[in-house]
């Protein structure tokens, strides 16, 4: 069901000339947003912002063919099962009330009820991201998930899906937030969207088969920092849209965390500007949920017990780092086909996971 109030705010939000700052205007000016359509040119050039070109473009909008625009989205809407809220609805991302610059409506497939959650915790990061970010991101969002907290994220390659993929592995909600309609990306991003909107939601601020565009993505990234209660920066450089995000959530009041990383690598001085302008450094995601009183029980790794003395080396090599095959086998004093049997046991078991490039490190 869509209510009254978000066609309404649908349709001020088709009007070519008016943002969050100017509907606000408008809403303040007259009371509410039904309101809006009941007053003359005259009364709408009493609003601060408002001009004769865009009393024009309100007048237009009660044209018919836009309302046949505002019918045509909300017939896609109802085949599609996407949900079209506002702020005036009781399922509106709580966060959001207090962004001065929030969009006039949200498309949304999936639970509507993950976005009243009181522990939303955005993870963003590097689309370039290395495989020891990816596990981070991965591990971090399962771990948080498995603790009751929904975790967002901007559906981007590198970070923003590892992060999705750790909610999924949990089978816990995950909220997704687009730069495009919930109609619009690739085959496999609408196979994600598909697992994330069953068990969480899926949401954009475009309408549904809105194209990608540079300037939408800025746009996503400070709805994913206003709907999240925190948010936690895994790898990004100094120029990085992560950091973009971050400051936003600054400015918003919410806690900001970084994963600090090696200063040899420049995919991690964003992470290490942001603590150095007063960011939580985050090295455990329990750290991270007991600093924001989320936490509600200690998670432990793998419960594999190792039977074997070689077993019980692996593992706590392991413990701590990641590892090459070369250098667990010269560790062992073993050749590399001969641990190579040895690990591949481990790994069915669970016990350890097998990255890139012949690597290792303890599940």
């Amino acid at each position: 069901m869509i209510s009254q109030s978000a066609i309404d705010y649908l349709r001020l939000n088709l009007v070519s000339g008016v943002g969050a700052y100017t509907g606000q205007q408008l809403i303040e000016a007259f009371g509410s947003i039904e309101a809006i359509w009941q007053q003359s040119d005259k009364a709408w050039l009493t609003v601060e912002g408002v001009g004769p070109k865009l009393v024009t473009a309100l007048s237009a909008a009660s044209s018919s063919q836009a309302a046949g625009d505002i019918e045509n989205i909300l017939q896609t809407c109802v085949q599609e099962n996407i949900h079209i809220i506002c702020q005036d609805d009781d399922v509106w991302p709580k966060g959001l009330h207090s962004c001065v610059d929030a969009p006039m409506v949200l498309y949304v497939r999936g639970e509507l009820a993950s976005l009243q959650s009181n522990k939303i915790l955005a993870m963003v990061g590097a689309r370039k991201a290395s495989a020891e970010g990816k596990l981070i991101a991965r591990r971090w969002s399962a771990y948080c998930a498995r603790q009751g907290v929904s975790v967002i994220s901007g559906m981007a390659p590198g970070i923003d899906s590892a992060a999705h993929g750790g909610s999924l592995d949990a089978d816990y909600a995950g909220i997704a937030v687009l730069g495009y309609g919930l109609l619009a990306g690739s085959a496999q991003q609408k196979r994600q969207m598909d697992a994330l909107a069953e068990k969480g939601c899926v949401l954009s601020e475009y309408a549904p088969h809105a194209a990608a565009r540079a300037g939408y993505f800025p746009q996503r990234n400070r709805l994913i920092a206003g709907i999240a209660q925190a948010l936690i920066v895994i790898e990004g450089g100094l120029k990085s849209g992560s950091l973009i995000t971050a400051r936003q959530a600054s400015q918003y009041g919410r806690d900001v965390f970084a994963v600090p990383g090696s200063v040899l690598n420049d995919i991690h001085a964003g992470c290490h500007q942001l603590i150095k302008d007063g960011a939580i450094l985050a090295t455990d995601a329990a750290d991270v949920l007991q600093c924001l009183s989320w936490h509600t029980s200690k998670e432990t790794g793998s419960s594999y017990q190792p039977t074997s003395a070689i077993e019980e080396k692996i593992m706590g090599l392991l413990g701590g780092q990641i590892m090459h095959v070369d250098s667990l086998a010269e560790d062992c004093g073993l050749t590399v086909h001969a641990l190579s049997s040895i690990l591949l046991r481990l790994e069915l078991q669970g016990a350890i996971e097998k990255l890139p490039g012949s690597r290792y490190t303890l599940s």
